[in-house]
């Protein structure tokens, strides 16, 4: 399909003009980001996390940090996110999204005037009302005087792609939308048409390769060793310790005294009188998530290197042992129990490079070598034309939450280094967290205000030609 004359100004109404900004919306396991279109960062950062509250035969739908951290009977914790970091439940994410951006970007849809309080004491009729309200439905939609630009992972199914058109343009009314891979946003953000991206997340380590601003999609590779692997390494961790480590949640906890280092807590914990007043096990795994997030924040590190953590020094000690001569970092858990935590800060990042490091269980399965990061790079390389390898290893680009962990871009760093000798290796990983967390969203947020941008949303006007299989075609 030709694209516009770039030469023609774009019509306020179709496309992303001067006077209405473009909303980017970035999707994520943990997180959903929202915002306008030339701001730096998103106004709206809200969990994908959504509470369930049980309500006659229905369920009522919880969104936004206030909702679902709060003990209320019977609350439970879903994700309408699978896995592999792509939709699994439309409906919920579809509600999640839009709340997402009506609370913090946008006005929410009207409501009935009828149930707005102030029609109390008016005798009107019903009726007349009726009337009235007969067309609002189809005239309000929450974003019909924004273009929406989405992201979406490399791996993104064509059906996932074409129901993401369908929301957008039936739901909410977008004048125009465009859907960009996450991997290409971030190099975007890092000043880079041709990089190696490396995003780690919650759920997914995904290894990107993008030439010339295109995704090379036979180099995508993707695994599981994430942040909520190194979560569940933690949790073992404290599970095997001796004695074993508490993990109580803030909401348990009433009153706490303080107490010596390693000695059990002395705390006033909250009960729940009757089963159904206490919330779901998955609102306490939720919040178990929340102290572990801070412990990964203040205490887990990275192996530095030399060698790995399982190898041996330059002097024949083990990495181990010279790990344990390394000042300790202290951390005191909800209930007031505390500890100095020396050489095993080390042990659950150490999963993502060398899978003999990872601690395993009979629910928790020891992760495969071919998933460990080095793996995945290799795996991703080997895919991808030899001349180009060297630009992509001069453009290593690091993006994700996950990446933030102490110390993860001086080992990254090291292991390319051992396993690539000859080309130079370049990595570019902003040290200010926004830019590190929100790549993606901010990539999308600079092409979204480009001025030669508006020439290649697809309209409401082609949508209606066509239908979502435009997506396919159009968004490469």
């Amino acid at each position: 399909m030709a694209a516009q004359n770039s030469s023609i100004p774009p019509s306020n109404v179709e496309y992303g003009g001067d006077e209405i900004s473009a909303l980017v919306l970035d999707p994520g396991y943990a997180s959903v980001r929202a915002g306008f279109a030339g701001e730096d960062v998103p106004k709206s950062v809200t969990p994908s996390y959504y509470g369930m509250l049980p309500s006659g035969n229905d369920r009522k739908y919880l969104f936004g940090d206030n909702s679902i951290h709060t003990p209320l009977a019977g609350i439970s914790i879903g994700n309408p996110m699978s896995k592999d970091g792509t939709v699994e439940d439309w409906d919920t994410a579809t509600n999640l999204w839009e709340y997402a951006v009506t609370s913090r970007l946008t006005n929410a849809k009207p409501g009935n005037p009828m149930s707005n309080g102030l029609n109390d004491d008016n005798k009107l009729e019903k009726r007349d009302l009726d009337v009235e309200m007969e067309g609002v439905e189809e005239q309000e939609k929450p974003l019909e005087e924004n273009p929406l630009l989405m992201t979406e992972t490399g791996w993104n199914s064509g059906k996932s792609r074409e129901k993401g058109i369908e929301i957008a343009m039936e739901n909410w009314g977008c004048p125009a939308y465009w859907l960009a891979r996450s991997g290409v946003l971030a190099a975007f953000a890092a000043g880079k048409p041709t990089a190696l991206v490396i995003d780690l997340g919650a759920s997914n380590v995904s290894i990107t390769p993008v030439h010339d601003g295109l995704i090379l999609k036979k180099g995508v590779a993707r695994s599981p060793l994430a942040g909520n692997f190194i979560s569940d390494q933690l949790r073992l961790l404290f599970s095997t310790s001796q004695p074993p480590i508490p993990l109580t949640p803030h909401y348990l906890v009433t009153s706490k005294t303080p107490v010596d280092a390693g000695s059990p807590p002395q705390a006033t914990y909250r009960s729940f009188a009757a089963p159904d007043s206490a919330p779901h096990d998955s609102f306490r795994r939720l919040q178990e998530e929340r102290v572990l997030m801070e412990f990964k924040e203040s205490v887990v590190q990275v192996w530095p290197g030399p060698g790995r953590l399982a190898g041996h020094s330059q002097h024949g000690a083990t990495n181990e042992e010279v790990a344990k001569a390394h000042p300790g970092r202290p951390f005191e858990m909800p209930d007031g129990w505390n500890q100095m935590f020396g050489p095993e800060r080390y042990r659950p990042a150490e999963g993502l490079f060398d899978v003999k490091m990872a601690l395993s269980d009979a629910s928790n399965p020891a992760p495969q070598a071919g998933q460990t990061l080095p793996a995945l790079i290799q795996s991703s390389l080997s895919q991808v034309d030899v001349d180009i390898r060297p630009h992509l290893l001069s453009n290593v680009v690091v993006t994700g939450g996950t990446s933030m962990l102490h110390g993860f871009t001086d080992r990254l760093n090291h292991e390319l280094m051992t396993l690539y000798p000859g080309p130079r290796v370049r990595i570019s990983a902003p040290g200010n967290m926004y830019e590190r967390k929100f790549a993606s969203w901010i990539g999308g947020s600079i092409l979204a205000s480009l001025g030669t941008f508006h020439q290649m949303w697809i309209s409401k006007k082609e949508y209606d030609e066509h239908g979502p299989g435009i997506v396919e075609k159009r968004c490469k």
